[in-house]
């Protein structure tokens, strides 16, 4: 468990799968990559998908929520995926899906919104979380309701149109303050809208990275994924906010990384951010 705050955090893991290693390290050379994230015969490395769960201040958060059941086979088999109910994952987890007060979306793709709704028993489209606001920035809703070619693929309109639906959306526009305490700041390397969440201020801050650092090893700054829109954004948002983490003292909360779920860093000799801790995610 991790105090930030008000808020006492833990991870929900919802579910793993796979992806290409070298989609996921862009111009590094496997021959560096494989060191830290070793791929299976098809290439591809293990991924989490481990949501991130505040309670305090009156309030239940709960941010991203995996990719949910609802996928194709072929879907499964390419990347492999694991994934379970959301609600029966938090249940498991002692915790009641209708307590939910906040959904925030780092963003939409498959891997992190898919969890928001499921066929009920009617195979009708249903909330997971159907008392909670959901957070999105508005960059982000409007490049997943009208994707181009290439984001076509991660954007599927079942996980998020049944929100607005419900009248359970909430957009954003730009650095927002959710409750006292937690606050979201728009890191738009990897896709328009994505955000980084944010809870307590100064040393004891926590950082859910989402895509900004998806794995540990991403900390290394040029480390940036293929799948990024604009990877010297991302490069500069990096530079940027791990700096406040190594000068802050920051726990940052990795949501794809199979082994470290959150750690502090710091500066080597070098210059270079390295992992100086592991921090236990409950």
């Amino acid at each position: 468990m991790i105090r930030a705050g008000e808020f006492e955090i833990r991870a929900v893991d919802t579910g793993r799968f796979r992806l290409d290693g070298g989609a996921m390290f862009g111009v590094v050379p496997r021959a560096m990559w494989e060191k830290t994230d070793p791929p299976d015969d098809r290439n591809r490395i293990e991924m989490h998908m481990r949501a991130l769960y505040a309670d305090g201040a009156g309030r239940r958060i709960l941010v991203d929520c995996g990719a949910g059941t609802k996928l194709d086979d072929k879907m499964v088999e390419i990347y492999e995926i694991e994934s379970r109910p959301l609600r029966k994952v938090l249940e498991e987890h002692g915790i009641d899906p209708d307590s939910i007060t906040d959904a925030i979306a780092t963003h939409l793709h498959f891997d992190h919104a898919g969890g928001y709704t499921y066929y009920d028993g009617s195979g009708e489209l249903a909330l997971a979380l159907p008392n909670a606001t959901h957070h999105v920035q508005r960059r982000q809703w409007e490049a997943a309701t009208g994707p181009n070619e290439k984001d076509r693929a991660s954007f599927f309109p079942e996980n998020f149109l049944p929100i607005e639906e419900a009248g359970r959306l909430n957009l954003l526009d730009g650095e927002s303050e959710i409750v006292p305490g937690v606050r979201v700041v728009p890191t738009e390397g990897h896709t328009p809208g994505h955000q980084v969440v944010l809870f307590g201020e100064g040393e004891g801050t926590v950082m859910y990275c989402g895509d900004l650092v998806p794995l540990a090893s991403h900390v290394n700054l040029p480390w940036i994924m293929a799948y990024d829109h604009f990877p010297l954004s991302t490069l500069e948002e990096k530079k940027r906010l791990l700096g406040e983490a190594a000068d802050g003292d920051w726990i940052l909360f990795f949501e794809h990384d199979p082994a470290i779920g959150a750690c502090r860093i710091s500066r080597n000799d070098r210059g270079r951010f390295e992992i100086s801790t592991t921090v236990e995610t409950g």
